[in-house]
């Protein structure tokens, strides 16, 4: 036990050193880094946004983020497959932990978020975003095109989001819509992937419906989205509803037919080409999850997205 620690999130010596708290103990942050609003010297931060005010459905991806932090217990300090690597060796990462947010007054909401990203992003880490539900999306891709200009959107979601609002409503259904109007997405460039709900107009975004995603290999998926992206930066969003409620029951608006997580990883390990500027997992909501199901599945999706960033720092080397 000597070189045994606990507690990590508060004791740890480094940013870049691996955990060995018990899978069962130990203050959660996500995968066990440093909490901290300190970014000097970071690469990365995970963030939580507990908002679920746009919600449709069922509420509850307010206690997205905890659950996510929760989950994210379950990776030891091991290589994390499938990166074979430790994610941490050479990548500064932080628990930046959540937005501040008055729950009395929504309508300052965006504004908040954006602001509180722009802080993050001001010190030049990669943002990694826990919702909340999908609305959150709207002020990180403005806080995200204020600096890259506009953005490729990568959507792994059941919806398209693209109704139509009256711009000051706050929708988790019409964000993509409304970041298309204003030329904060390049449409020309966003794709979105599992959809399998219909909405009045695509914006222009090419989809990939969710009979396709079964139809295609997870390879063809990933080549697909690289090469119509053209290079452009990439804002990669993931609503956990993309996948079939067999994989994420927890989750405000199901939608049957959807892929498998195995199926959804294996695509997302695929994306080294991609290049990601900003990314979030959405749409966990504790409530209606089951034996953390949904929340395993949103830490993993989170975790690969770490992972593609620390493979794409790796080959900047």
């Amino acid at each position: 036990m000597a070189n045994k620690s606990i507690d990590h999130a508060f004791t740890a010596q480094s940013l870049t050193s691996a955990a060995s708290d018990p899978t069962f103990a130990g203050v959660l942050s996500f995968m066990r880094r440093r909490f901290t609003k300190d970014l000097a010297g970071v690469d990365a931060a995970v963030w939580g946004v507990p908002f679920d005010a746009a919600t449709s459905n069922r509420p509850g991806t307010r206690f997205g983020p905890q659950a996510i932090r929760r989950a994210s217990a379950i990776f030891d300090n091991d290589p994390q497959y499938p990166f074979n690597r430790d994610l941490f060796a050479e990548m500064a990462v932080i628990d930046y932990g959540d937005c501040l947010l008055d729950y009395g007054n929504h309508q300052e909401t965006p504004a908040a978020i954006e602001r509180q990203a722009n802080v993050i992003l001001d010190s030049g880490a990669f943002l990694l975003t826990l919702g909340g539900d999908h609305y959150v999306t709207w002020p990180l891709l403005k806080a995200h095109a204020a600096r890259h200009g506009p953005l490729a959107l990568v959507q792994f979601d059941a919806h398209q989001d693209t109704w139509l609002d009256d711009e000051g409503r706050l929708d988790h259904g019409s964000f993509v819509a409304r970041a298309a109007r204003s030329g904060i997405i390049d449409p020309d460039r966003s794709i979105q992937i599992g959809i399998r709900t219909h909405a009045p107009e695509d914006c222009g975004i090419h989809i990939l419906y969710g009979h396709q995603v079964e139809e295609m290999r997870a390879g063809d998926i990933a080549s697909l989205i690289v090469s119509h992206t053209k290079g452009a930066p990439a804002y990669l969003t993931f609503d956990i509803d993309c996948l079939d409620p067999a994989y994420a029951p927890g989750t405000g608006t199901p939608v049957a037919g959807g892929p498998s997580s195995a199926k959804i990883l294996s695509v997302l390990q695929h994306l080294q080409q991609l290049d990601i500027r900003g990314a979030d997992v959405v749409e966990v909501s504790p409530p209606y999850d089951h034996a953390d199901i949904t929340a395993i599945a949103g830490a993993t999706v989170a975790m690969y997205m770490l992972g593609l960033h620390a493979e794409r720092r790796a080959a900047a080397k």
